[in-house]
């Protein structure tokens, strides 16, 4: 194997960007700013993304797809939305390209082909999903409307990191009709329990829920709701939001229906959504200065088998070996690989696999046949047992749930010690530039305090927690009174 990753004591952000590549997760592509999802990164996402769609299912949501293009006119219809994603669309003018005979055939842009309105590259789709619910909904027999689509969306961010910020990226966006405004809020926060529940039982990653400021809301949204998570360098990662949008769209679409006394009322919507950006909480949450370390729940490997031979006897005996160890383990939904490759030894074996956070690693050797054992590592902690071959299969079972326990409770192990209550503004500062992690602490309420202490410490409100406690105060920057404390951090 090559030289080993930068420690995250030296330089987080080059370990984190070293550990993306170094493990074959994602690298840089030829478009600025955009990605290649390399395979091993892609099976970490197909995982996530089955798991995310079962419970959108349980949850009375079904899947359906819309166009990447939205018409200019369509997208300036909700003026907020609009106005907060104008920085960062991407726009089709044209339609074709021919050939320019001054520059020795090369393309250039047709000016004849010029499209008669411009097509804005989604950078989310609830302009162009409202247009549509529009020829769906009449009365409210049609409603509730709860869609869920699996797409890319493209916002050009001038600076770019893999997985956390790229121009175009993946993910899901949910977007529900309904009746009443009771009904959307129950929406709105239904999904985020769900992202909290995924995020915390597949991801082992520990979140916090809770509501945004005014000023750090979803573009056109009444209210977001969001689940915070915190990264080993002390910063905060939002993890997912989901947005109850009021009637904004419905009344910018003229999206009305017909209730049951007649009457005609606009509708009440959602939208809510998790992206790739997830890949970069769990590479952050759980990885060491060895590589990634998976949630087993999540890891496209579970189990690999390292075979320690001389000679293609001793390779046919150890295979004769693990062959039914292999069946009953992928019997019990276990993924397992066995590398039997001869170009590369086991001990370069050994660190690739810890590079690439398989959860369980066997060794088996001469010595194991002759003893009828397995050598059995577990990649969290690194350990390692010698463990009968009649008794490995519940070992292994027993380490899976045991690894994924163990990582979360590391997680959350690292956050509670990463709540500080402040109660002056140098207390804040030192603990913001110091310590880092979640500072609560007593705010006014107001934009320009909270514009104030962002310019200042570089520190935003993450999120007002849905647990908040009415707790009478002074705010640390302004001194004036404060109905309770919010979470500041840096974030990612």
């Amino acid at each position: 194997m090559s030289k080993k990753l930068t420690k995250r004591s030296e330089d987080y952000s080059k370990w984190y960007n070293e550990l993306v590549v170094r493990a074959d997760l994602a690298e840089n592509s030829g478009v600025r700013g955009c990605m290649v999802i390399k395979p091993y990164g892609y099976a970490i996402w197909e995982k996530m993304q089955a798991e995310l769609d079962r419970m959108f299912k349980e949850t009375g949501h079904e899947n359906a797809y819309f166009p990447l293009f939205v018409p200019k006119s369509l997208f300036e219809a909700e003026e907020k939305n609009a106005e907060g994603f104008a920085k960062e669309c991407a726009i089709v003018t044209h339609y074709r390209l021919k050939n320019d005979p001054d520059k020795e055939g090369k393309l250039m842009v047709d000016p004849e082909a010029k499209l008669e309105e411009e097509l804005i590259v989604r950078p989310t789709s609830e302009a162009i999903i409202w247009n549509t619910y529009k020829n769906w909904i009449q009365s409210y027999r049609d409603l509730p409307i709860k869609i869920n689509q699996w797409a890319n969306v493209v916002r050009w961010e001038m600076r770019t990191r893999l997985f956390l910020r790229t121009a175009e990226f993946l993910w899901q966006e949910g977007h529900t009709a309904h009746a009443t405004k009771d009904e959307a809020v129950e929406e709105a926060e239904q999904m985020m329990d769900v992202y909290a529940e995924f995020a915390e039982r597949f991801m082992a990653v520990p979140v916090i829920k809770g509501l945004k400021t005014e000023s750090e809301r979803f573009a056109g949204a009444v209210e977001t709701y969001c689940i915070e998570a915190l990264m080993q360098d002390g910063k905060a990662l939002q993890a997912g939001t989901s947005h109850f949008l009021g009637q904004n769209f419905a009344k910018a679409f003229d999206v009305k229906y017909a209730g049951k006394d007649g009457k005609q009322d606009y509708v009440w919507a959602t939208s809510w959504g998790v992206s790739t950006r997830l890949m970069g909480a769990l590479i952050m949450t759980h990885s060491d200065d060895n590589g990634l370390v998976l949630p087993p729940k999540l890891a496209p490997i579970q189990v690999v088998i390292v075979p320690i031979y001389k000679g293609d006897d001793q390779l046919d005996a150890i295979s004769e070996k693990v062959q039914p160890l292999i069946k009953e383990l992928r019997t019990r939904g276990i993924s397992v690989k066995f590398d039997d490759r001869d170009t590369h030894k086991p001990g370069w074996k050994f660190n690739e696999y810890e590079l690439k956070g398989v959860p369980v690693r066997l060794a088996v050797g001469k010595r194991d046949i002759e003893n009828n054992t397995f050598e059995v590592a577990r990649r969290d902690t690194l350990e390692k047992e010698v463990v009968p071959a009649d008794e490995v299969v519940a070992k292994i079972e027993g380490l899976l749930e045991d690894i994924q326990d163990t990582i979360f409770n590391k997680a959350l192990d690292y956050r509670k010690d990463h709540i500080t209550e402040v109660n002056t503004f140098d207390e804040f500062k030192e603990i913001i530039d110091g310590k880092g992690g979640f500072v609560a602490a007593h705010w006014d309420g107001t934009a320009e305090t909270e514009e104030k202490i962002k310019e200042l410490t570089k520190a935003t409100i993450r999120c007002i927690p849905i647990d908040f406690d009415e707790e009478p105060g002074t705010c640390v920057y302004s001194g004036n009174p404060s109905k309770g404390r919010a979470l500041f951090a840096k974030a990612y």
